[in-house]
């Protein structure tokens, strides 16, 4: 019985947080929706940093497409150099490497234009001087 007394005491207190917690939900919410602040700042997108960003990804992406093929030519090479020299069992190891250093270009390339293709979006044209 005395049990029973304390639970039915407790929960007026448990409805009452409740509601508190809803009540301090609702004012934080309308808080921050109906009292904003206008400022005057600039756009983000002519600052030097947006600037800076774009040129940074274009010439990322610019020199990805140029120098991941010769870098990948000339790992691709020492790679088939190594393998013609090694035994059996090495050429195995070699050939992994050399398909690994394929893909690893190839993939290289991709992003690069990739990058290109996103930065064109923003504005930026790239010619990369390849005719």
């Amino acid at each position: 019985m005395n049990r029973l007394i304390k639970k039915i005491q407790c929960k007026p207190n448990r409805i009452i947080n409740r509601l508190r917690r809803i009540y301090l939900i609702l004012a934080i919410t309308v808080f921050t929706l109906f009292n904003t602040i206008p400022v005057s700042a600039g756009g983000f997108g002519d600052s030097i940093f947006a600037k800076g960003t774009k040129d940074l990804f274009t010439d990322i992406g610019k020199y990805l497409i140029i120098l991941a093929p010769i870098a990948g030519a000339a790992v691709g090479a020492y790679f088939f150099i190594r393998r013609g020299a090694a035994d059996e069992m090495d050429q195995k190891k070699w050939n992994d490497r050399i398909k690994t250093t394929v893909i690893s270009t190839l993939g290289a390339v991709l992003i690069g234009a990739i990058i290109v293709l996103i930065a064109s979006y923003y504005g930026k044209s790239i010619t990369t001087g390849i005719e």
